[in-house]
């Protein structure tokens, strides 16, 4: 497949936060399962002064329209890392400044002229490519107009949308939709038109023929007024587009094999090491070590925080066992009561730390046997997703989209009442499920086994990319 790809940042040309790591990751990723891709960047100044870059013209020049002015644009291109061609798209006024989205924490005020130019040159240079593209991969609210302007146009490509963050929309006043040059049909419910504002992200998802989340757990998540940023709405309706696909985001640095936080590294090809960080970790802690037993680490960020009632109130009888619990993370404050006499109860086998430092929490991932989850996972799944890679057995509670990464029985457990009785009935049945030393070793391999590398993004992409492709070529057909 021939793959384009627009964003506005990418490593190591320019970067302002995780985006350009995951633009990166992706475009590389995808070049190594033998596809063509290319990347179209607006030129800063950053890459001008950039002498490493090793930039150079090409032939490419064109003009396009931006409300009443007809904007020249020159096409300048380099090589990402990897090896695949990296567009530069030119133009003085709007990306000759120091700040890629602004200055001293204020916006440009021209962003949405800035990056309405930009995305305009994007389907302008899709259009002029020796060899189109099968497939435009746009990248948060600064390139979401793309598959708004490629539709509008009849651009024979099919266009997925990743909106890296519902937070950022790319909301401005309507007076900047005459910057389009769209026809005003566009602007209104079912086009750009918000709440009286021009909203580039809710006309990408309007108009993308697929729109990737990170993960399923967030697509359902998304859906709901607590997730959605106010596109909650919209999302629902275009449901049937949204796919979710594991981002590596929040992994880098987080291997087991040579994270130097650890009392002993160890892998999915070498677990046997990985038994040396328990007893490490309950000496830290103060908690009575054992030879048999289950040791459950919990992390109150994991769920929200959620739950944590039902899990004190279950102590008594989970603790009855052989067992330590380790909770990571503050508590809300109507449970200050309930944890204090936890504590002075269950001293030796329970313990409770507020503020959780990264050396212990790794240390934690690595010694546990189960990461329990008492409440929903938080739509990131990030520590759900260190947790399977250090090989801490999850028990999760049931909720949207888990299936993705736990299943029960499989690489972990879930349960679906969450009361005192259904957690300690799911922590009895986890307990007895581990009581077998084959069992425990299969579960943990396979969480070990867990793959969130770029590769396993790009196959994900690759699989959807496919698919919108097999879909075009059936209807061509018809």
């Amino acid at each position: 497949m021939k793959i384009l790809m627009a964003a506005s940042e990418m490593v190591p040309f320019i970067r302002s936060g995780e985006l350009a790591d995951s633009i990166a990751g992706l475009a590389g990723g995808l070049q190594r399962l033998g596809h063509e891709v290319s990347v179209v960047l607006p030129y800063y100044r950053s890459i001008r002064e950039d002498k490493s870059a090793r930039v150079k013209k090409t032939k490419i020049r064109f003009t396009v329209q931006v409300g009443s002015s007809r904007m020249p644009c020159e096409i300048f291109e380099t090589k990402a890392p990897g090896g695949g061609n990296v567009f530069l798209v030119a133009r003085d006024e709007y990306f000759d400044r120091s700040g890629v989205y602004g200055m001293d924490g204020r916006d440009y005020q021209d962003n949405a002229a800035r990056f309405i130019y930009f995305s305009k040159c994007v389907v302008e240079l899709a259009r002029r490519l020796e060899t189109p593209p099968d497939i435009l991969q746009v990248n948060s609210w600064e390139t979401a107009l793309v598959p708004v302007l490629a539709r509008d146009q009849r651009l024979p490509v099919r266009t997925v949308l990743s909106p890296n963050s519902l937070e950022f929309q790319g909301n401005f006043w309507s007076y900047d939709f005459a910057l389009t040059n769209l026809p005003g049909e566009y602007f209104s419910a079912r086009g750009v038109e918000y709440f009286g504002s021009m909203n580039c992200l809710k006309g990408g998802i309007l108009f993308a023929d697929a729109v990737v989340l990170p993960g399923e757990r967030m697509v359902c998540e998304v859906q709901t007024p607590e997730h959605g940023c106010g596109l909650e709405a919209v999302l629902r309706e275009h449901q049937h587009k949204l796919c979710g696909i594991p981002s590596t985001a929040g992994l880098a640095g987080w291997t087991p094999a040579d994270d130097q936080c650890l009392a002993a590294t160890y892998s999915a090809g070498e677990p046997g090491a990985r038994e040396k960080n328990r007893p490490a970790l309950l000496k830290d802690l103060g908690l009575a070590e054992t030879a048999g037993g289950t040791v459950f680490a919990c992390r109150t960020d994991a769920f929200g925080g959620k739950n944590v009632g039902a899990l004190l109130g279950a102590l008594d009888r989970i603790l009855a066992d052989e067992v330590r619990l380790i909770l990571l993370g503050p508590v809300a404050v109507e449970h200050t009561v309930a944890l204090e006499i936890a504590r002075r109860k269950h001293q030796g086998r329970f313990v409770q730390i507020g503020n959780c430092d990264e050396k212990l929490a790794r240390l934690a991932l690595a010694g546990a046997d189960v990461f329990l989850l008492p409440g929903a996972v938080e739509p990131q799944t990030l520590w759900l997703r260190r947790a399977l890679r250090y090989g801490a057995i999850p028990l999760a509670l049931q909720c949207g989209g888990l299936f993705q990464l736990v299943r029960d029985e499989d690489n972990g457990f879930v349960f679906s009442v969450p009361t005192v009785d259904g957690l300690v009935d799911a922590c009895r049945r986890t307990i007895k499920a581990l009581a077998s030393g084959n069992t425990k070793a299969a579960l943990r391999k396979r969480c070990l086994e867990a793959d969130f590398s770029p590769e396993a993004t790009a196959r994900g992409h690759e699989a959807l990319y496919e698919r919108l492709l097999g879909i075009r070529k059936a209807a061509q057909a018809a």
